[in-house]
């Protein structure tokens, strides 16, 4: 509509002008969803991955490198000393024996025919006690 129509005002009477695109037309309206590229693309996302994969890998076994050799060291250092604990322990299995034997001779004087250290096993193999003890507390 006018102005003239618009206010009833005689003298007003204008072309009827509408509203148009202007000239050349609108710009093209985008309606593609476009999505900024933000961080690193996946490539280097695998290749970071594969490259902290594989230091720590490396990692692994530098550090199962050291293990192994600590506790081969600690293996040698123990056949090393093994001889003297072995001589110690003979020593002390000596000493008690001679005890046992010595409480066993006391305890069966008046038992005719036994003999004092003799096995009451006919297996024809001596084996020493498997636990420390010779003397059960159980007399």
């Amino acid at each position: 509509m006018t102005e003239a129509a618009i206010w009833k005002k005689p003298g007003m009477a204008m072309p009827l002008l509408q509203d148009g695109p202007p000239p050349g037309g609108f710009a093209p309206v985008r309606s593609a969803r476009r999505i900024p590229s933000k961080g690193p693309g996946a490539v280097a996302i695998f290749v970071a991955a594969f490259g902290t994969f594989s230091w720590g890998m490396y990692l692994v076994g530098k550090g199962n490198k050291i293990r192994r050799a600590i506790k081969e060291e600690k293996y040698a250092a123990r056949r090393a000393i093994l001889p003297m604990l072995q001589a110690e322990e003979d020593e002390r299995f000596v000493k008690e024996w001679r005890k046992y034997l010595d409480e066993e001779a006391r305890i069966m004087k008046d038992v005719p025919g036994w003999k004092v250290g003799e096995s009451v096993y006919h297996s024809g193999r001596w084996m020493p006690p498997a636990t420390g003890e010779l003397r059960p507390e159980v007399w």
